[in-house]
């Protein structure tokens, strides 16, 4: 099996899992990604694990065509050295590059995960970019074995457009899953409420909201504090740094920089938000629930699934900042609202979310299972 990847550094967290479940099973698993070799602890974590890398370079966010069709031909060409009876590609570019160089290589078994729309899909953009890359993917995905999609909108999505034809099958699967034993539930802090919100620094992931929204909240209640992790990325929808740097100087943001390890900063958290305008299926949102941490998020793809309104936590509409401060203002005034809603989060998280779930449906799906079972597996 060879894992195609957009983003090396994701890999092991987002991925990990999955590949240990495939070896299990008797795969042989090698992983594609640009920059592979340079995320020493990523490498070192997938060397030991005994997963045979590959660097492939890859602008995971540009829109140059030769270097798109560059990394193009180097995956087939280290499909045609590896020679494997399967690949799975995450991620837009992987999705389309990687499942096109497979159908030309030969590779029998050609899976594609859909982990999200990306900019070209959100915030309603229908441009000369979004009809490019719908082109590219229709092209791509009717080569594809079997499509998954980690939210049914998005799924849906794609059968309206006309990018999944009917005839190549898809399924559905709880995003990419929590161990909801390494994302043990934690008491919630004592003290002043503490919002939290992880994620890349881009519009559309409702930064800009979710800062309003402190502003607007601390106005009323000094004491709460709002924190926010990630990082700036190399996307058009980018926050600029000036933007963070003001809402840390007033004193709205507290800025916790990237972190390697997120359940620290949600075991010190009351209530996590997530106002993104649209998701495959936040993983940062699973992990929090997992934490026992109730939820706001959006009533947006993806993000809605996590969220039973009023009982693990709250979804408000896309872009509204004044929904925000309500749902934010009701944990202050209620202190017992967050332990109520938090043990659902961790109870939804062991129920639905449980990464070994997920993973034993992705591995059925592609007819993958342990040799001892005797079914025909596509290692």
């Amino acid at each position: 099996m060879l894992l195609l990847a957009g983003f090396a550094a994701s890999v092991v967290r987002f991925r990990g899992d999955l590949i240990r479940a495939m070896q299990a099973c008797g795969c042989e698993v090698h992983v594609a990604a640009p920059g592979l070799s340079a995320c020493r602890e990523v490498a070192e974590a997938l060397s030991r694990m005994g997963v045979r890398m590959h660097d492939t370079p890859l602008g995971r966010t540009g829109t140059s065509i030769p270097a798109d069709l560059a990394y193009l031909f180097r995956s087939w060409r280290l499909m045609r050295r590896v020679r494997p009876a399967a690949t799975l590609a995450y991620t837009a570019k992987p999705v389309i590059y990687g499942t096109l160089a497979a159908w030309v290589a030969g590779v029998p078994y050609r899976y594609a995960l859909v982990t999200g729309l990306g900019f070209a899909f959100t915030a309603g953009r229908r441009g000369m970019l979004t009809q490019v890359v719908a082109f590219l993917y229709r092209i791509a995905l009717v080569r594809a074995r079997l499509v998954f999609f980690q939210n049914p909108d998005d799924q849906r999505l794609f059968r309206a457009r006309g990018l999944l034809l009917s005839s190549t099958p898809s399924v559905v699967v709880d995003g990419s899953g929590v161990d909801v034993a390494s994302y043990a539930a934690t008491p919630l802090p004592t003290g002043s409420p503490v919002f939290l919100m992880i994620g890349r620094l881009i519009g559309d992931k409702g930064v800009r909201e979710y800062a309003e929204a402190a502003r607007c909240v601390k106005l009323r209640f000094p004491a709460a504090r709002f924190r926010l992790a990630g990082w700036i990325d190399a996307n058009p929808d980018a926050i600029a740094p000036e933007e963070l740097d003001a809402w840390v100087a007033d004193g709205t943001i507290e800025f916790l920089g990237r972190l390697e390890d997120v359940r620290p900063a949600i075991a010190a958290a009351t209530a996590y938000v997530l106002p993104s305008y649209r998701e495959g299926t936040p993983r940062t949102v699973l992990e929090a629930m997992a934490m026992g941490r109730p939820i706001i998020t959006t009533d947006a793809p993806g993000c809605r699934e996590t969220v039973i309104d009023g009982e693990n936590g709250f979804l408000v509409p896309v872009g509204s900042v004044d929904a925000l401060v309500e749902s934010m203002v009701k944990f202050i005034g209620d202190p017992a609202l967050a332990p109520r809603m938090g043990e659902r989060s961790r109870g939804i998280a062991e129920e639905k979310y449980d990464v070994h779930k997920v993973n034993a449906v992705m591995l059925r799906e592609m007819g993958i299972a342990p040799p001892q079972s005797g079914a025909p597996h596509a290692g």
